[in-house]
């Protein structure tokens, strides 16, 4: 066998480990844990106090939005922070992908600004 065969091997079982210590508990959680539904087990809690209302609550669309704007932005962050560590290193190259990837992100919020989906009602 090549040396490449038993990498993959290595792989292979900390995949299979990984997937037998996640799965494994909750198999086991089903036969031992003490099964004793009843009424107060199967209402919603909320903060300690009685619910009232309707649970199924339409929510508007803005929220989504700002919360996927945010992530897109947030996201962006976990790119810039190391490219911020070894561009002088790395060259021209490096520093003109990053302006083209921040562009892209400026156009992407000058359009989101422009459409009025910054703008909350």
């Amino acid at each position: 066998m090549t040396p490449y065969v038993h990498d993959y091997l290595f792989i292979a079982l900390l995949t299979g480990m990984a997937i037998v210590l996640g799965v494994a508990p909750l198999i086991l959680a089903q036969f031992i844990a003490p099964k004793k539904p009843g009424q107060s087990k199967q209402a919603p809690y909320e903060c300690g106090m009685e619910s009232t209302g309707d649970p199924w609550v339409q929510f508007n669309v803005q929220y989504y939005v700002y919360a996927l704007l945010f992530v897109i932005f947030d996201v962006e962050i976990v790119f810039v922070y190391p490219w911020a560590l070894v561009w002088k290193t790395m060259g021209p190259a490096i520093f003109v992908e990053m302006v083209v990837f921040l562009a892209i992100l400026a156009v992407a919020l000058i359009y989101a600004w422009r459409k009025g989906v910054l703008e909350w009602e």
